[in-house]
């Protein structure tokens, strides 16, 4: 009963924190229902800790308010329970469209059909949800892990000791790791001597407390395959404190400002990041769902190809922030891919 309670109390509080972004007139030459405006979609996060993850809700509203929707953005806690509650209070408030941003797929199926059941569009971002009506928007988890890897070889032989970060049950860390179990079978002078990973807020932190742990336990630890960036935080918070920062190499997923910072920090083990622009991906996220609402099809697997990036291109090219990496790194700062002539570019 108390729990009942308080999920309620979650409910409501998210809904009135939840964000909106709203143009009263309709969009010239657009079609139906965006030549009038209003339309409402919801973005329903599951995960919403870290840059990644703020970088891609201000890209989805960018590209909402270009269109003139009425983004209601749901954040997450990491939470299946609250999620799904959030997905049927959108469903509630009806909305046209709703962005699922990663979640657990079997927690998730039942109330998404429910939606698609009421005429409600659903896109998927990073989270396989095995339904044909629903289109799959990731980042090409093949090619990120197999960039990091590749270099990953080149910084260190084909022979070394690895620590590998990793939770399984999200989608893009388990295609990552799909890549990763390929990449051993075909090294065999790669060797995992340690794996942990946990999403236990505050990640990096709870991944440090446990890389601090595999560190001590493992000491011939060369490099690090942590293909998300709150794990490499978390892999190079450790190694800073345990002091062996000089004997390590991270390699690691996704980009931040902040991420660029603690790459480019002088000594620094992170030394190497695959990943698409976030905002991008949520203005990408955003134009499927308005595609789908327009009665267009937006594809059923959307795919944003990633950019390897390592210190010493943010170092030679005296990058400090995501908008010079954009600004040096053209394939970064725009996807060409959920596009049609209505939908006006957000310049992303």
């Amino acid at each position: 009963m108390i729990d009942k309670l308080f999920r309620s109390f979650a409910i409501a509080a998210s809904l009135a924190a939840s964000l909106s972004v709203h143009a009263a007139t309709g969009l010239a030459n657009a079609p139906a229902p965006f030549d009038r405006g209003g339309v409402k979609i919801a973005l329903v996060n599951y995960l919403s800790t870290g840059d990644f993850f703020q970088a891609y809700e201000a890209g989805a509203q960018k590209q909402a308010k270009a269109l003139g929707i009425d983004l209601r953005i749901y954040e997450g806690r990491q939470d299946a329970t609250q999620q799904r509650d959030q997905i049927q209070q959108a469903i509630n408030v009806g909305v046209s469209a709703i962005i699922v941003n990663h979640g657990l797929p079997e927690s998730l199926k039942d109330v998404v059909q429910t939606a698609l059941d009421k005429g409600i569009k659903v896109v998927a971002f990073d989270v396989d949800l095995a339904n044909p009506k629903v289109p799959q928007i990731e980042q090409s988890d093949h090619d990120l892990a197999t960039l990091l890897l590749n270099q990953a070889v080149k910084d260190n032989g084909a022979a070394f000791n690895a620590a590998y970060v990793y939770v399984a049950g999200f989608a893009p860390l388990d295609r990552r790791d799909a890549v990763w179990q390929s990449f051993k079978a075909a090294h065999p002078g790669v060797k995992e001597v340690a794996r942990f990973g946990t999403v236990d807020n505050p990640i990096a932190q709870s991944v440090a407390n446990q890389a601090g742990a595999a560190y001590r336990a493992h000491p011939d630890v060369r490099v690090v395959f942590a293909p998300y960036d709150e794990f490499a935080r978390g892999a190079k918070l450790a190694a800073d404190e345990a002091g062996i920062a000089s004997k390590l190499r991270i390699y690691s997923a996704d980009i931040s400002t902040a991420d660029i910072e603690a790459i480019r920090a002088p000594g620094s083990p992170w030394v190497a990041t695959a990943a698409t622009n976030p905002a991008v991906v949520g203005a990408v996220s955003v134009r499927a769902a308005a595609l789908l609402v327009a009665g267009q099809d937006p594809g059923h697997r959307i795919e944003v190809k990633p950019t390897l990036i390592t210190r010493d291109d943010l170092v030679k090219n005296d990058i400090h922030n995501v908008a010079e990496l954009g600004a040096k790194f053209g394939a970064f700062r725009r996807a060409d891919v959920v596009r049609a002539a209505w939908i006006p570019d957000a310049n992303d």
